[in-house]
């Protein structure tokens, strides 16, 4: 829809190594080479029949089968025109679009024929609700006062959210190394107005809203008769007056990594005035136009040489005269010579911390830094651009690059890395917040924020005393502290890549349905003479980013052994290949392409198994058998978190926690859990509807189906296979608590078993999950496990004189027989196939028993 976006995709697809330009009308004589080059045209430029000279194109000039995507799908939504040219481009072709505000756009159009047309024709709908319950993005926090204020009150919050930045500054400055897997980058403070020059009135006199923030700027380098550092410490104390309905004020509790720091209010503001404000000696607001650039207005602090801030709206010449009819002293200066201060605002040495502007940024803009946002304007009216706007804010790149936040992602983290993945909202004016509240309730996200309940549990101190045995690492000791690896061939690490396009397929037959999977590539090798087309430089410098996001600090790498793991012949050849001819044999740059991602593919697969196999030996080096006790990291009490909203809810599991004994004797409806007396604590919550919470999680669907399964084994068999038997099961938790393997990938199995008689002690680590994405067994980990789970078990027991204990491992697949045995590895796999390779499904009946596998199978 704009320019902009034009611009943003065009670097995107430029990085990724796909050929693209403007659309030229004019362009000639195109070879089958140009053809392949992906062209961009902004839809507002599309005409149906050219009349005169400008940038429009006609839409007859897009011959052909062509394949179309539409970023910012919803513009023009209701549009008559411009739906008429989108339905002619893809006449003959297909015309994908795609919006985070489909919904919002069908709403504001209210044409039942195109939201028919949408409904029948939406491929993934993924609204914010779904992306932020997933654990995608940032927290948020919404600072709203509902009522007009005074400029007084106005520059208080306002001075709370440059607290809140200076927070996130703070904490990303101070813990730079420890949040280094987190992919943060230096926090930026955005106001976003929808109109940078319109005024309005306050206390009588005429202010535009990023008047407001210069105003709020100038004052705070000024800081007359110490105001600023008075009104400091009213807000780190939570005694401004601004106060909620219930008679809280907004600032209560909060700031807590500032109080912990131990800054007075006036070490705070020295602090801010240079980390934030470049101007370690205060002073007043200039205000410089940069002539080189329109649209832009650098921020510095008088007698200060470097700007730590940027106005960027399009008509800096009505907002100067604002500025110069005001009575505030902000000074007006031109800079000739400086670059675009916008165009180098996510460069890593940048000094802006602040940048204020209109709409102008909200679309096109691709930035990670936004962490605090303040809205002027934005949100009076329904509009879509609501969300894009909230879409500006909420990014994460997340650890290993997973989009996630840390609470979402297993294991421990930085004490204070959530403050970096919480978005701050704020209101330059109160009344600017309702709508936008309103749009994100609409959307089913909460943000009123969760109360949070701790709930203790209760181990089974009887249970505890049996003696009970888990691997693990000694304390002190460090597989990534206390070894270095250099990378070399070795041909017990094989690896396999598959590029291939894969197409499922379903069809009826006399039996009813029948699936198929069809892969179109084969398996192959990469002939000697295709290699000299590999960029072997951009292959090795990937892979170094690779080893540092995976945080495998302890290997080495040389460059002379990427080409030795690729070249490598048979039979010793390290890797496989599944793959298209055009991709081994190219016969075009984008073929060439798609080699090199081929080769980046086989190399990182082979850093990792390489990796994990030199971990895995030092385990089975290491690693010695801990009693079971109370100190166990795997023993953590919950905190229950649920919707601020739902005040009966809240009482009513509050209520439980205190009267403190039914939920530890019983399943209890209103906070779902499951009762097994032969669970190592109470009580073992389960997942059930988005309104109750728990950290750590409850069990999912396939974890609860195998709780009551053990539950019900137990009681059939406790007088028959189990009578001179102990059983006793304990849900194991992720990374950095529970009982893990090859650390780096993560696997931590849901649960571990114990099958206790007098003479001897059974561990066995039991993983329910579907199987239905799981890779061929050979290459597959987790299923593998128990293949060397017995020579660990016999190395720890000979370092511990523990030779009585044995380790075993199971997958119990959520996905059905009958769905797997076709999809699974080459086809070929039946029960017993499955069986001896511990991968079982989870039915009981005569024929088959899964628990009875599992329990009996020591015994035999």
């Amino acid at each position: 829809p704009k320019g902009g976006l034009s611009e943003q995709h065009m670097a995107e697809m430029a990085a990724s190594g796909i050929p693209c330009r403007r659309f030229d009308l004019n362009e000639s004589g195109l070879g089958m080479a140009e053809k392949e080059v992906v062209r961009v045209i902004e839809i507002t430029k599309l005409v149906q029949e050219k009349r005169s000279g400008g940038e429009s194109v006609p839409v007859e000039a897009f011959e052909g089968n062509s394949l179309i995507f539409v970023d910012e799908g919803h513009k023009g939504s209701g549009g008559e025109a411009w739906r008429s040219f989108r339905d002619a481009l893809g006449e003959t072709g297909f015309t994908f679009e795609y919006s985070a505000t489909f919904g919002q756009a069908l709403t504001a159009a209210r044409n039942d024929k195109l939201t028919a047309e949408y409904g029948k024709a939406i491929v993934f709908d993924y609204s914010y609700r779904y992306f932020h319950g997933d654990g995608h993005g940032k927290d948020f926090r919404i600072l709203n006062l509902k009522e007009e204020t005074t400029e007084d009150k106005t520059e208080t919050l306002l001075l709370g959210n440059l607290l809140s930045y200076y927070e996130q500054r703070r904490v990303f400055d101070e813990n730079a190394e420890a949040l280094r897997p987190y992919n943060h980058e230096k926090p930026l403070w955005v106001f976003v107005g929808s109109s940078v020059n319109a005024v309005y009135k306050e206390d009588k006199e005429p202010r535009s809203d990023v008047l407001t923030v210069a105003r709020f700027l100038h004052h705070l380098l000024e800081n007359k008769h110490g105001g600023v550092v008075k009104a400091i410490r009213k807000i780190i104390d939570g005694k401004t007056g601004l106060v909620t309905p219930d008679g809280q004020d907004v600032f209560a509790g909060k700031f807590k990594y500032l109080r912990e720091a131990g800054l007075n209010p006036e070490e705070a503001y020295q602090d801010i005035l240079g980390k934030v404000l470049h101007a370690p000696s205060g002073g007043g607001l200039h205000l410089c136009d940069m002539r080189g650039n329109p649209g832009e207005l650098g921020l510095k602090a008088s007698g200060a040489d470097d700007y730590f801030g940027l106005i960027y709206i399009g008509d800096t010449s009505t907002f100067k005269k604002l500025v110069e009819a005001d009575d505030s002293d902000i000074v007006l200066e031109e800079d000739a010579i400086t670059d675009s201060l916008f165009q180098g605002i996510n460069e890593p040495d940048t000094g802006i911390n602040i940048l204020i502007g209109a709409k102008k940024f909200m679309e096109g803009w691709n930035s990670w830094r936004v962490s605090n946002m303040g809205l002027l304007n934005i949100g009076r009216k329904e509009g879509s651009e609501i969300i894009q706007l909230f879409g500006r804010g909420v990014r994460l790149r997340g650890k290993d690059f997973t989009l996630k936040r840390s609470s979402a992602l297993d294991g421990s983290h930085p004490k204070h890395v959530s403050l970096l993945e919480t978005l701050n909202i704020f209101a330059v004016r109160a009344n600017y917040m309702a709508q936008f509240r309103e749009y994100l309730e609409k959307e089913g996200v909460e943000t009123e924020g969760d109360v949070e309940l701790p709930l203790a549990i209760r181990p089974n101190q009887d249970f505890l005393g049996n003696g009970l045995l888990v691997p693990r690492v000694p304390e002190g000791l460090s597989f990534v502290e206390e070894t270095d690896i250099l990378l070399e061939l070795r041909p017990s690490v094989r690896v396999r890549v598959d590029m291939s396009l894969k197409v499922q397929a379903l069809e009826s037959c006399a039996g009813g349905f029948t699936a198929t999977a069809v892969h179109s590539g084969r398996e192959q090798s990469i002939p000697t003479e295709n290699l000299e087309l590999v960029d072997w430089e951009d292959a090795y410098l990937d892979l170094l980013e690779y080893k540092e996001r995976k945080g495998l600090a302890n290997m080495a790498i040389r460059p002379d052994t990427l080409k030795q793991i690729v070249m490598a012949a048979e039979p010793t050849r390290l890797y496989s290949l599944v793959a298209d001819d055009s991709i081994v044999n190219p016969k075009s740059f984008s073929d060439a392409s798609l080699l090199q991602e081929a080769v980046r593919s086989i190399l990182r697969k082979y850093v990792d198994k390489f990796y994990r196999a030199e971990q895995e030996r030092w385990d089975s080096e290491n690693m010695i058998y801990k009693v079971l006790d109370n100190e166990d990291s795997n023993l953590q009490d919950y905190t229950i978190k649920i919707a601020r909203g739902e005040a009966e809810l809240i009482s009513v599991v509050q209520k439980l926690i205190d009267e403190g004994e039914r939920i530890y004797k019983e399943e209890i409806s209103e906070l779902p859990s499951i009762h097994f007396d032969r669970h190592l604590y109470q009580p073992l919550l389960v997942e059930r509807g988005d309104k109750v919470k728990s950290m750590p999680p409850g069990l999912n669907d396939s974890e609860r189906r195998f709780v009551e399964d053990m539950r019900k084994y137990c009681r059939e068999e406790k007088d028959k296979f189990l009578y001179d038997k102990e059983v006793f099961l304990l849900r194991n938790l992720s990374r950095g608590k529970g009982i893990g393997f090859f650390e780096k990938r993560g696997f931590y199995p849901d649960f571990i078993l114990w099958i206790k008689d007098t003479e001897k002690q059974r561990v066995v680590f039991i993983e329910p999950h579907g199987m239905l994405q799981a890779e061929a067994y050979i290459h597959d980990d987790k299923a593998r496990l128990h293949e060397t789970l017995p020579e660990l078990s016999k190395a720890m027991g000979a370092r511990t004189e523990l030779r009585n204990v044995s380790l075993d491992s199971y997958i119990v697949s959520a996905t059905p027989y009958d769905d797997l045995r076709r999809r699974y590895d080459d086809g070929t796999w039946d029960r017993e196939r499955f069986a001896e390779a511990h991968i079982l499904f989870s039915e009981r009946h005569k024929q088959y028993d899964y628990l009875t596998i599992i329990l009996r199978r020591g015994d035999t």
